[in-house]
């Protein structure tokens, strides 16, 4: 069997042979969940992509020159919508902050000064976080993408509504692990109740959804016009957009954050 060698940038797969003498500026840290995603994806649909996202964008910003360290993802998210669905992995946003903290630590001891959070799960909020540990860690910058908020889906899918094993997620799916999709005429069509307050609609206020009393499938939007090849144009326009703040966040200082 051949052997591949490992990818500099992926913490995961690198020996310390390379990372007691490599230097970084920017760690990425990848964060699903471990969810139910209607009747045909996986409940590790979040993890792959998120997984997936970050080993290409880091790829991409690495050749580009930055020098930046993909960290194992970390597979559980806030599920306290969704305590009632059968092993949906529910971590608190407490037990994030700690996390979150404990890592602080590694890379500023690390010489690392900049983390970037890669969001791969709707229930995780990192916002009050990073201004928490921006106190505790002033040394130490820290930003969240939502991967899925990266590209406007407009051009790339037919569907314009959903975000829970939808068209977006089934057609990546259907290019990152199409082993993993199940039949799509078996499964749910992803329909979803709205909320009843006009407050709500319109965005103003803000509340947690009860996930067994707005899907019946746990899917939210329509995944059967869903295809591999809408998968891999969208993941490329993704990783490409994330691999370019990427480059910029690591070719620039603390002190030039702002114009």
């Amino acid at each position: 069997m051949k052997n591949h060698q490992p990818r500099p940038y992926i913490l995961a797969e690198c020996s310390w042979k390379t990372i007691q003498h490599s230097t970084y500026e920017v760690a990425i840290l990848p964060w699903g969940a471990t969810e139910a995603h209607n009747y045909h994806l996986p409940y590790a649909t979040d993890n792959y992509q998120v997984d997936r996202i970050g080993e290409k964008a880091t790829e991409r910003a690495w050749e580009a020159g930055a020098k930046a360290i993909l960290l194992p993802n970390i597979p559980f998210g806030v599920q306290t919508g969704q305590l009632d669905i059968k092993l949906c992995m529910n971590i608190l946003p407490s037990t994030q902050l700690t996390i979150l903290k404990d890592l602080a630590n590694v890379l500023l001891r690390a010489g690392i000064k900049k983390l970037v959070i890669l969001n791969g799960h709707g229930g995780n909020d990192f916002k009050t976080m990073i201004r928490e540990l921006s106190f505790h860690f002033p040394d130490l910058f820290i930003c969240s993408i939502n991967w899925f908020s990266s590209v406007p889906r407009d051009g790339y899918f037919d569907v314009k509504n959903g975000d829970h094993a939808d068209e977006v997620e089934t057609s990546l799916m259907l290019y990152l692990q199409p082993n993993l999709v199940s039949d799509l005429e078996t499964t749910g069509d992803g329909f979803a109740k709205k909320w009843k307050f006009q407050a709500m609609k319109e965005g103003w206020a803000v509340g947690q959804r009860e996930w067994t009393k707005v899907s019946k499938d746990t899917g939210v939007g329509n995944p059967y016009k869903a295809t591999g090849k809408k998968g891999e144009v969208y993941f490329g326009a993704v990783t490409k957009k994330i691999a370019g703040f990427i480059v910029e966040l690591a070719g620039t200082g603390k002190e030039d954050f702002y114009e």
